[in-house]
């Protein structure tokens, strides 16, 4: 069965082989402490400068999810508020987390198909940080990078953290165009779920160390301290970083994998579009997702076309929340092949 759910999604067809090496290594008892780990670190962040195009003066940090990194991202760095820029269930989620801890916290939520009205925003002197979610798993939205200009370049003196858990991977991102990216690894890295990534840019850094806080287990002056001599502040999913590792070596520089993504997804869409029974979720390509498309029709459709997918061999992703029975989801992450994907995209012209 291949599986199109978008996260967990299918892993690459290189991980047995890579599971092999790693025992083989004596990965899977590799103490943290240890030089194997150390340099299994420092080669991992070398890996994402060179084939994601992270800049040089920002820091890997490893979590165990994505989600983590919301209570980190309030808890280290911001001190009176952050200001969310969100439009579907995820988003929503971190911003209802990012209130617990600081409930001055605002939100505006904007519908699939809206672009962030840049010029439009009052953000306050009270907001510390800006949050986007620039890849909305639940309806397939994206936030570009031409917006995420225009709002760096609106607000300067803020911070922003960005959402790439269905996107880092998969397209080109500009990391210099905020202080704080966050993902996970079972997404457009194609690997099993368990691990975060958490990057920090120099000012954030320079946050961090102003702010001095102390005291909490998962505190970024915590996790900094131990990033320095590439070791990590709790026993870590070493096996989770050498097969990102192993994954990142493989891969090819992201500008190609984004390429070649924008082209199968523009075959999917297509066939989408011009269908009687189904609709593109996000009709606005400038705010459409380019790893996670969303279809939706009458429930009926969707359970039907669903079915008829298993029968063939391929799982469907299913809606997320109030759009679970209305809506199906495709994940057009990096590890399903071009045959795999251009099979599924032959399925759906019949149906």
């Amino acid at each position: 069965m291949i599986t199109f759910a978008p996260g967990p999604s299918k892993v690459y067809d290189a991980l047995p082989a890579y599971l092999q090496e790693a025992y083989v290594q004596g990965i899977l008892s590799a103490n943290h402490r240890s030089a194997v780990f150390m340099n299994l670190y420092r080669d991992t962040e070398q890996l994402f400068r060179e084939k994601l195009q992270v800049p040089a003066d920002f820091t890997l940090l490893f979590t165990s999810s994505a989600t983590e990194s919301w209570e980190i991202i309030s808890q280290s760095l911001v001190e009176q508020s952050t200001y969310h820029l969100y439009s579907g269930s995820f988003g929503k989620k971190w911003l209802e987390y990012a209130q617990h801890i600081l409930p001055a916290t605002q939100g505006h939520k904007l519908a699939a198909n809206e672009s962030i009205p840049v010029d439009q925003l009052q953000i306050g002197p009270e907001v510390d940080l800006i949050a986007v979610t620039q890849n909305e798993t639940a309806n397939a939205s994206q936030v570009s990078m031409s917006v995420l200009r225009e709002l760096a370049a609106r607000y300067p003196e803020k911070m922003i953290a960005v959402d790439t858990t269905s996107s880092m991977g998969g397209i080109v991102l500009d990391f210099s165009l905020a202080d704080v990216w966050y993902a996970s690894v079972q997404k457009c890295f194609g690997l099993p779920a368990g691990l975060g990534i958490l990057l920090l840019s120099g000012k954030a850094k320079e946050k961090v160390a102003r702010k001095g806080e102390r005291g909490r287990y998962n505190s970024l002056s915590f996790m900094l301290e131990n990033a320095a001599s590439y070791q990590t502040h709790y026993t870590p999913n070493v096996l989770g970083i050498y097969l990102l590792y192993r994954v990142l070596q493989d891969m090819d520089p992201i500008a190609q994998v984004d390429a070649r993504l924008r082209e199968r997804m523009a075959s999917l869409e297509k066939v989408v579009a011009q269908s009687s029974t189904f609709d593109l979720l996000v009709d606005n390509a400038a705010t459409r997702s380019t790893t996670v498309l969303a279809v939706s029709g009458k429930e009926e459709a969707i359970a039907a076309v669903k079915k008829a997918a298993e029968k063939e061999g391929m799982q469907l992703g299913g809606g997320y929340g109030p759009l679970k029975a209305s809506s199906f989801r495709i994940a057009n992450f990096p590890a399903i092949t071009d045959a795999e994907f251009m099979r599924l995209v032959d399925f759906l012209k019949n149906h």
